[in-house]
């Protein structure tokens, strides 16, 4: 039987997490230095468009794998999501992405 009080508290966290939404994100500056280490030529550029899409895609990655790993944590009845729970739910996540 799931905990009415946990549910509340989920959906509070989830409400929190897009009230911040704004705030939340990767630099800009930080997206290019990680694309950057894996060009295989000196000459290969990110331009600044394609860093801030990146920048969202990992923002969006990074929040749908805590929504999806808190559900299971729910599933389990469980009060605190650890990283079992993250270990769980992350195959099907990068097949997703």
């Amino acid at each position: 039987m799931a905990n009415p009080y946990a549910e509340r508290q989920i959906s509070h966290s989830v409400e929190n997490m897009a009230e911040k939404d704004a705030e939340i994100g990767f630099k800009k500056e930080t997206v290019i230095k990680l694309l950057s280490s894996s060009f295989k030529e000196d000459k290969t550029r990110l331009s600044g468009d394609a860093a801030l899409l990146m920048a969202e895609l990992l923002k969006v990655f990074v929040q749908e794998a805590a929504v999806r790993s808190q559900k299971q944590a729910e599933s389990e009845d469980c009060d605190q999501v650890d990283i079992e729970h993250f270990e769980k739910i992350l195959p099907q996540l990068l097949l997703d992405f």
